[in-house]
C-alpha cells in the first residue's frame, strides 16, 4: 500500500527524473516503440517504488524475515573457496533490490563479508544506509580503504562490489559496448582480482514477487591472471545487460549513467 502511494507521487505528481529515464531507454533500445518505452518506464517507477519501501523496511526487517524475503539458492558456490583459505570477490548491479542483498549475503557465507560503498553526502542518511546494510555482518568499506582492505590478510574475505554505476574517473575506465551506447564501466573488480588473485563471482538478482528475491551465484573467472585485459569487466558486465534487456524495469534507469563520453 505505501509503494502504491508513493508510486501516484513520484511518477504522476512530482514525475522524478522522468526526462533521464525516458532517454536512457530511448538510447537502450531505438528500436522500441514511443509506448514500449512507456511500458518500461511506468514498470520501472512500480518498482523503483518497491525498492524505496523495501529499503525503509530494512531498517528493522528482523534475520527470520530478510531469510525469507531475500533466498540465495547456490552458496556453495561461494563457500567452497573459504574451505581453501582464498578470498573472492562478488559482483553485481544496481538489478532489483541490491540493498537486501548487502543485507542477506553475510548470512550464509562463510567468508568474511565486505561491501564497498560510497559514503552519501547527507550525514543522516547515510548512517542510516550504513547501519542498514551492516545489521546482518556486511563490514562496509569506503571507497578509498578498498586497496587497504584487500592487503589486510587477517581475514578470508568476499568483497562485494556494485559495479554498474558512472566512473568517477571515465579516463581509467574500461570502455565497452553496454545497452547500445559506448559506456566506461569501473576497472576495479579486474584490476583488484588480478591483483589479489581473487575469483569473481558473479550475484544475478530475481525478483520473485513484490518484495521477494532470489540470487543465484556464477562464476566469472577462477584464475583471473589466466585472463586477457578487459574480459572478466566484459563477463560481467555483458551478463547484467542480458538481465536487463530480458526484464528492463528492474534496473536503475534514473541514474545518470552515461554522463561521462568515450
Amino acid at each position: 500500500m505505501f509503494s502504491d502511494a508513493l508510486f501516484i507521487i513520484v511518477y504522476h505528481i512530482i514525475g522524478y527524473r522522468k526526462k533521464v529515464v525516458l532517454t536512457n531507454l530511448q538510447n537502450s533500445f531505438p528500436e522500441k516503440s514511443t509506448k514500449e518505452l512507456n511500458i518500461i518506464m511506468y514498470r520501472f517507477y512500480i518498482h523503483f517504488c518497491d525498492i524505496i519501501m523495501e529499503s525503509v523496511k530494512g531498517f528493522s526487517i528482523s534475520e527470520k524475515e530478510i531469510r525469507n524475503r531475500f533466498i540465495i539458492r547456490n552458496p556453495e558456490l561461494a563457500n567452497k573457496y573459504a574451505k581453501t583459505g582464498q578470498s573472492i570477490i562478488f559482483v553485481t548491479g544496481h538489478y532489483n533490490n541490491w540493498e537486501m542483498c548487502a543485507q542477506a549475503f553475510p548470512l550464509t557465507s562463510d567468508h568474511y563479508c565486505c561491501g564497498i560503498y560510497k559514503p552519501l553526502t547527507n550525514s543522516f542518511l547515510n548512517q542510516k544506509i550504513f547501519s542498514s546494510r551492516s545489521k546482518f555482518g556486511c563490514n562496509l568499506i569506503y571507497m578509498h580503504q578498498t586497496k587497504k582492505s584487500f592487503e589486510d590478510k587477517s581475514q578470508i574475505k568476499a568483497i562485494a562490489f556494485v559495479s554498474d554505476q558512472s566512473p568517477t574517473n571515465a579516463k581509467r575506465s574500461y570502455w565497452m559496448k553496454f545497452l547500445n551506447q559506448d559506456t566506461g564501466v569501473s576497472f576495479g573488480v579486474e584490476k583488484y582480482s588480478k591483483e589479489y588473485n581473487c575469483p569473481v563471482i558473479y550475484a544475478s538478482i530475481i525478483k520473485v514477487k513484490r518484495g521477494y528475491y532470489e540470487v543465484y551465484y556464477s562464476i566469472i573467472t577462477e584464475n583471473p591472471n589466466n585472463e586477457h585485459d578487459g574480459k572478466i569487466t566484459r563477463d560481467y558486465t555483458t551478463k547484467l545487460e542480458k538481465e536487463i534487456i530480458n526484464k528492463p524495469q528492474y534496473w536503475l534507469w534514473s541514474h545518470k549513467r552515461w554522463k561521462h563520453k568515450k
